[in-house]
């Protein structure tokens, strides 16, 4: 018997990987998260039995992998996006260890990836940035030691800052210092959902192109110079002359 953390993707049900989309529909088990994995992604399963736990807390997850485990049937536990972000697993990982259950986790999509490809950018440029830092807006619990806003944003490459829509305001106030009134910003909401929407703005005036949106929750930040840039140098890669492997 295993546990399969999987992947869902974003929000369209065609993002998902073939291998994910193999074991939900074959798992007998599917505990997903109704909150934010659409119905669609479970079409053509064969389970006995299908758990939303958006409405349950940890320890009747667990309970309900127990059981599942005490008749040896595979559980496909279904995440939005790429279930090692904020996918909250950790915790449910450490009691399948104490447990003794084995458990696999199927990558997925991350809404940082499917924001890019909504904008129609690439988040590492030549030149401009080379890293991506993903993040998140401390409001209910702290950030650990040296991973506050301002410190990552000193860095100056693009970020991607998650539950963080509803403290807009706040985030411009702690980016400007770092990238300056003129860097653009995005906002994506539901991002490959029917009902996605997005904003590209910059620093100075993001906050009230949001607003005019209603952007409230679920909604994925966006920041650095490679969303509005074509002064960058070409990758040595494809450029003629730079002989590698394939290409003497």
């Amino acid at each position: 018997m295993t546990v399969y953390f999987i992947g869902a993707g974003p929000g369209d049900p065609e993002l998902i990987t073939v291998k994910g989309q193999r074991l939900i529909r074959q798992c007998p088990v599917i505990i997903y998260a109704g909150s934010l994995v659409p119905a669609a992604v479970l079409e053509g399963h064969t389970a006995e039995t299908v758990i939303n736990s958006a409405e349950l807390h940890l320890e009747q997850i667990i309970e309900a992998i127990r059981a599942a485990h005490e008749k040896g049937q595979d559980v496909a536990r279904v995440h939005s996006g790429d279930p090692s972000l904020y996918g909250a697993i950790g915790e449910q990982i450490r009691h399948l260890r104490e447990l003794g259950i084995a458990y696999q986790i199927i990558p997925g999509v991350t809404a940082t990836a499917a924001s890019a490809a909504l904008l129609g950018c690439e988040l590492t440029l030549p030149d401009i940035a080379q890293s991506v830092i993903l993040t998140r807006f401390a409001d209910t619990s702290p950030m650990p030691e040296g991973e506050a806003l301002a410190s990552l944003a000193s860095h100056k490459t693009t970020l991607a800052i998650h539950l963080g829509v509803r403290h807009l305001a706040r985030i411009v106030e702690e980016l400007r210092p770092h990238y300056g009134d003129d860097c653009p910003i995005a906002v994506v909401h539901r991002a490959t959902w029917p009902d996605q929407d997005w904003v590209l703005g910059t620093l100075d005036d993001i906050v009230g192109l949001a607003q005019a949106k209603g952007f409230r929750r679920t909604a994925l930040i966006l920041v650095g110079r490679v969303l509005a840039s074509d002064s960058f140098s070409e990758s040595a890669l494809y450029r003629a002359g730079h002989a590698h492997l394939y290409r003497p």
